[in-house]
């Protein structure tokens, strides 16, 4: 089948040093570390990795953990506590959820993207309750890139401490892949970067990074890092070494971006409906659950994998197929999926 939800932006899961990276590390480090960071599980390679993520990222240091769900759960539960207030966006990624719901803290729901509903909830907020604000770098369902300037100039004078989910960003954003948050040029001004080694950098795992204080108080009062055994050497090392192909190897990138602007002008010519999407991550909106299921029916029995996704994962009315590319990908690629598209569409 034809893989066209795949969240390997950059192609690396299958380059030959990354293989041979993880290869390696199992030779010399063994399967696993069998316990979690603070206990009898760190070892060299995480802060090697940790010190390299943070230097590129932008941040004084950072934290490997062994699930992306795991670090942005635990960048929002470990800092957000009861009586608090964490203003969210609605969009945002079950993993975030998770540690809101678990801090216990207020809520409040931030219409998506929405700089002016920011204001108007923070205008009935006491300014000395500590917050939060709770934001994606990339939403991987819609494609959409945070409004993270006006976002950031509505909240500074509430003193809101900022958690951004940047895992659909690294690899993708910025002049180097560094992220959304380095490509907006914001990275002082945001207090946890939190994402996942999953998506560009071919492996598993997530991390966050921040302050030296702020991560160091992470290290010794996440639970979700505390209580979980550290990512494993071949899991480490397959990361470390696709950072450093991000790094020295910019044809990856580019060519993620080329195909990006090829298959997004092919579904603009047939009139699909992309949701404005402005990243490699192109949702096909189809409007209703029964024309959704059908369309993604008929796109894999035709041979192309993609992902459904309708309310609550969207809101009503955006019920989609998520289609992802990556630098893998090759035109006759894209366009075998835009013509399949085209057949089952005129299908259903």
């Amino acid at each position: 089948m034809l893989m066209m939800s795949s969240n390997d932006y950059l192609g690396l899961s299958f380059h030959p040093k990354v293989i041979e990276a993880g290869q390696k590390a199992l030779e010399q480090w063994g399967s696993s570390t069998t316990g979690s960071r603070l206990a009898n599980g760190s070892r060299s390679f995480h802060r090697e990795l940790e010190e390299q993520l943070a230097a590129f990222i932008g941040k004084d240091d950072a934290m490997v953990l062994n699930a992306g769900y795991l670090a942005c759960m635990g960048a929002v539960a470990t800092f957000a506590q009861k009586d608090d207030l964490v203003l969210v966006d609605r969009n945002v990624h079950s993993s975030l959820w998770s540690g809101i719901l678990l801090s216990g803290a207020k809520i409040e729901r931030v219409a998506h993207n929405s700089p002016s509903d920011l204001q108007d909830i923070l205008m009935t907020e006491d300014r000395s309750r500590p917050k939060m604000l709770v934001l994606e770098g990339v939403y991987s369902m819609e494609g959409h890139i945070v409004r993270l300037q006006e976002l950031l100039e509505v909240c500074r004078p509430h003193n809101c401490f900022v958690v951004v989910d940047d895992a659909h960003g690294v690899g993708v954003l910025g002049d180097r892949g560094q992220g959304t948050v380095g490509y907006l040029d914001r990275t002082n001004e945001v207090d946890v970067i939190c994402g996942s080694l999953s998506k560009s950098l071919a492996s598993t795992g997530g991390f966050i990074a921040g302050s030296k204080q702020v991560i160091e108080y992470l290290r010794t009062h996440s639970k979700q890092a505390i209580f979980s055994a550290a990512i494993s050497p071949a899991q480490a090392m397959c990361a470390k070494t696709s950072l450093d192909i991000l790094k020295s190897e910019p044809e990856h990138r580019e060519r993620l971006w080329e195909n990006t602007r090829y298959y997004k002008q092919m579904l603009n010519q047939v009139g699909i409906n992309i949701w404005d999407s402005e990243t490699p991550a192109v949702p096909i909106v189809m409007g209703n659950k029964e024309r959704t299921y059908r369309v993604w029916k008929h796109l894999m029995n035709e041979g192309i994998f993609t992902v459904i996704s309708i309310p609550p994962a969207v809101p009503a009315g955006k019920d989609l197929i998520r289609t992802a590319v990556s630098a893998q990908h090759s035109r006759k690629d894209l366009e075998r999926m835009v013509e399949t598209l085209k057949r089952c569409l005129k299908m259903v």
